[in-house]
């Protein structure tokens, strides 16, 4: 079972999230939050696998929730719950290390599945919805890559253009023409290498370190 948190400030909303996450046969709710008090609370005492994180709770920002959670002993996984998907904040929470994030006016099974591949240090953002986050708020990428790019071998720097791409591991797999053992390998070489925990992370380090540019194919 994947134990989820939710955190909104509108009762309503999480009521809703909560049916969502109740109807699936592997989720649960492990507890809800209104604030970043309550938010650090269920955290600490309850050990949610996923937390959902509202960007927007009441005079409280999302993103220092997700701060705060994401620097715990322990971090969940972090999915945002945004209005819109062309926000900075959102680009921010991805920066901070949210595994993710779900328009509120999605439909379910987008919810439920973002979940699941946060669960397990996936990633469900489209790769066109990625690249307007970032042409919309990166800044100059930088011209020469950071040392943690550079200690990448060609290898592992082809996966990571992959990744920052939205291919799966299979799909990574047959254009590189290896196995997806040896796949999954350079995944978890490159992110200890980049000091990232997901894919998330690793496509925004793609770009700002100037490794994937504005406007590549994929």
């Amino acid at each position: 079972m994947i134990a989820v948190g939710i955190v909104d400030d509108e009762a309503i909303v999480r009521s809703g999230v909560a049916l969502i996450v109740r109807s699936q046969p592997d989720l649960e709710v492990a507890g809800e939050a209104d604030d970043l008090g309550s938010a650090l609370a269920l955290a600490r005492e309850l050990s949610p696998d996923v937390m959902l994180v509202d960007l927007h709770l009441g005079e409280e920002s999302g993103l220092d929730v997700i701060a705060r959670l994401l620097a715990s002993a322990s971090p969940p996984r972090v999915i945002v719950l945004t209005t819109f998907d062309a926000d900075e904040n959102v680009y921010r929470a991805l920066r901070a290390g949210a595994s993710g994030f779900v328009v509120k006016s999605s439909p379910p099974e987008h919810l439920v599945a973002a979940i699941r591949a946060a669960a397990t240090g996936d990633m469900l953002i489209s790769p066109p919805v990625t690249r307007r986050l970032i042409e919309a708020f990166l800044s100059a990428p930088s011209p020469v890559p950071a040392a943690e790019v550079a200690a990448l071998t060609d290898r592992e720097a082809d996966v990571l253009r992959a990744i920052a791409r939205g291919q799966s591991n299979d799909e990574i797999a047959a254009s590189l023409f290896m196995s997806v053992g040896t796949v999954k390998s350079h995944i978890n070489h490159l992110y200890a290498k980049l000091g990232v925990r997901d894919r998330a992370q690793a496509v925004i380090a793609a770009y700002e370190s100037g490794v994937v540019r504005v406007g590549d194919g994929g």
